[in-house]
């Protein structure tokens, strides 16, 4: 059985976490090229990581591909150091470079359907389902969801899923719930990043959430709060 999602509830908790957050003009990037790699490099680490390697790059003029195949590699991991396992990014994003001046660079690839561009992503070592939907929906404005740990943990603290469920189908249930609408994409999922970091954290701090009236995810905090307790393997209708 497939799961389904509640638009009605997705567009309220989207609402909420708008009016808590604001807007946030998200993905940071001056190039699709860049945003692109900025997906690649924040596996595993800290966006603040990213940034100073981005950094980097950008202070030695040397973000594009032809720049990051031609350069050194022990120069490129030195640069990309702040993101953390920089030889293993380095290797992966230089990879990327090769595939993507194969594939002809960004004009060529943006002229490709959203599930073919998608599974050519997923080909590419070291990418997977996150990444490229970061890169999907934040480089080449397709309406894909991102689905990540911070996603998870929202969804399944407001009572949605169960959490344990596998990407692609959880993926696919909110983009069938909800409007397909990049921007909305785009403002909801860097929305959930912003509350999981700020609120929503594995140890949280409900008090100051305006999710907390419908969220059952944390029974103390739920029940001193006056919010009602749900079964987190309760669906939405």
């Amino acid at each position: 059985m497939s799961l389904r999602l509640s638009k009605r509830v997705l567009l309220r908790t989207f609402d909420h976490l708008y009016a808590q957050h604001g807007p946030q003009h998200w993905w940071p990037g001056e190039t699709p090229f860049e945003v692109m790699v900025g997906a690649i490099l924040t596996q595993n680490t800290a966006w603040t990581n990213v940034e100073r390697a981005i950094a980097n790059l950008r202070q030695a003029d040397c973000l594009t591909p032809e720049c990051l195949l031609a350069t050194d590699f022990d120069q490129v991991a030195d640069w990309l150091r702040p993101s953390g396992y920089f030889n293993i990014k380095t290797r992966r994003l230089r990879e990327f470079c090769v595939w993507y001046l194969d594939q002809g660079g960004y004009a060529r690839l943006r002229r490709r359907r959203t599930h073919t561009l998608r599974t050519a992503l997923l080909g590419v070592r070291g990418i997977g389902p996150e990444t490229a939907d970061d890169i999907l929906l934040y480089a080449f404005n397709r309406p894909v969801f991102v689905i990540d740990a911070y996603t998870r943990r929202l969804l399944t603290r407001l009572g949605l899923i169960a959490g344990d469920e596998p990407y692609d189908s959880l993926r696919l249930a909110v983009e069938a719930a909800l409007p397909g609408d990049v921007r909305l994409f785009n403002e909801y999922h860097a929305l959930i990043v912003n509350h999981a970091k700020d609120y929503c954290r594995p140890k949280p701090r409900c008090e100051a959430c305006r999710l907390r009236r419908g969220c059952g995810g944390v029974p103390e905090v739920s029940r001193r709060m006056g919010g009602a307790q749900r079964n987190p393997s309760r669906r939405g209708k």
